[in-house]
C-alpha cells in the first residue's frame, strides 16, 4: 500500500460503502420480509436468502476486482 497513495483511502470508502449498505439492508429486511409474508411466505424467504447471498455477492466483487487490478 506505501507505493499507492490513494491505495488505503480508496479501501476504507470501499468498505463504509458496504458496511452502510449492509446496515440500511438490515434495518428493513424484517420489515420487507413481514410485509411480504402476508403474500407469500416462499418470496419471503427468497428475499431474506437473496439480501444474505447480495453480501457474498459484493465481497466477492470486490476481491475480484482487487485481484484483476494488481491490488
Amino acid at each position: 500500500m506505501a507505493d499507492q497513495p490513494g491505495g488505503n483511502r480508496s479501501a476504507i470508502i470501499a468498505a463504509a460503502l458496504i458496511f452502510f449498505g449492509l446496515l440500511v439492508g438490515g434495518y428493513f429486511l424484517p420489515d420487507a420480509v413481514n410485509y411480504l409474508a402476508q403474500f407469500s411466505v416462499l418470496l419471503a424467504v427468497g428475499v431474506g436468502i437473496a439480501f444474505v447471498l447480495a453480501v457474498f455477492l459484493v465481497l466477492w466483487l470486490r476481491g475480484r476486482y482487487q485481484r484483476r487490478h494488481g491490488r
